[in-house]
């Protein structure tokens, strides 16, 4: 029963030689560590509300970011990231039901709700991956205006509305359309915008003969293709005259070709890293978010692999043989730790 807590009677409890709280040493020092990652994050986080309120520039809408589901088209804004969260907190739940089985001496259960545990880690990780793959290929290319500008549109309920648009704001293309506008200049397509659309005449890439001619497009000629323009402007860019509160609003046809040849030069930019940023003119946003995000992410690469090595252990009888599972218990703090931070970094990124 070494090194696990034991209750302390009264009369012993200060006489000095014991624990005051009873706690057992490696409980303890979990707790430290604990507080002080706390205040890392809290320093983060604290970082970015800094910065995001200090800027001058306009910063993304967590929930026209990310709008995905993998395999589907459409947007969701936030589902993907919510059932992330979701899947998070219930792993929360079956490691407090691996800790109670502990206390039970019961074998079975701790085996049970630390694999379970260790799959809603796995799960997480997982989409991690794919949000970060998400952000960084882009939801369809954002730019900057040279110039203000009156846009036509109209609102929810299909009532006419005139948004000014100033010079400098940070719009965007559909996924679909700005898909489809980065595989055009990475393939040296001609790109043309003429009636509220945007035409792609594909280039040349057929096999050469003797003279140097290309026989396949010579006989074949390239067959322009044709996509809607569909520009998204979100509410930080638009100004109403009539103090309506548009979440976003989406412009077509000859309103969004105006909204195009009016993009400020060499500003067009698809995805995010640490030297560019789709979403928003200032780049903090992204690094902060890698960083962030990244950081969590690896304390919960940590937290799956401990709790891979405890259900391992559990699994040898390793615990039975020490007459306790105080072990879980301590993974347990670890694991409700990165879920708690989360919550936090889901209300920072996502939310607010």
């Amino acid at each position: 029963m070494a090194g696990q807590a034991q209750a302390v009677s009264k009369d012993q409890l200060w006489s000095g030689g014991q624990s005051p709280f009873g706690i057992s040493y490696g409980k303890m020092m979990m707790w430290y560590f604990l507080v002080s990652d706390a205040l890392t994050f809290g320093g983060l986080l604290t970082a970015y509300g800094v910065i995001r309120h200090g800027s001058a520039d306009l910063w993304p809408v967590g929930e026209q970011v990310f709008e995905s589901l993998p395999g589907l088209h459409g947007s969701y804004p936030l589902i993907y990231v919510a059932l992330m969260t979701f899947i998070l907190i219930i792993s929360s739940v079956t490691m407090v039901l691996a800790v109670e089985a502990g206390h039970r001496m019961d074998k079975k259960g701790v085996i049970k709700w630390m694999g379970y545990t260790v799959i809603g880690g796995l799960f997480f990780l997982g989409s991690q991956v794919w949000e970060w793959s998400h952000f960084i290929h882009g939801s369809g290319g954002g730019f900057q205006l040279s110039a203000p500008m009156t846009v036509a549109a109209t609102d929810d309920h299909n009532q006419p509305i005139a948004m000014e648009l100033t010079g400098g704001s940070w719009v965007h293309m559909t996924s679909d359309l700005g898909h489809a506008y980065e595989h055009a200049m990475e393939h040296g397509d001609h790109i043309e915008i003429s009636n509220g659309k945007l035409i792609v005449t594909p280039a040349a890439h057929g096999d050469h003969d003797a003279h140097g001619h290309d026989a396949h497009a010579e006989a074949h000629a390239a067959v322009p293709q044709e996509y809607p323009l569909e520009i998204v402007l979100n509410k930080y860019t638009l100004e109403h005259k009539d103090g309506k509160d548009l979440r976003k609003l989406t412009v077509t046809g000859e309103e969004a070709e105006k909204i195009m040849k009016n993009m400020a030069s060499n500003t067009l930019v698809f995805g995010a890293n640490l030297s560019k940023n789709e979403y928003a003119v200032q780049q903090q946003y992204a690094n902060f978010f890698f960083f962030i995000t990244g950081f969590h992410g690896f304390h919960v690469l940590q937290g799956v692999i401990i709790n891979l090595i405890i259900f391992i252990m559990a699994m040898r009888g390793v615990f039975e043989r020490r007459g306790h599972y105080e072990m879980v218990e301590k993974v347990g703090l670890f694991w409700h730790f990165v879920d708690l931070v989360w919550v936090f970094v889901f209300t920072f990124f996502y939310l607010v």
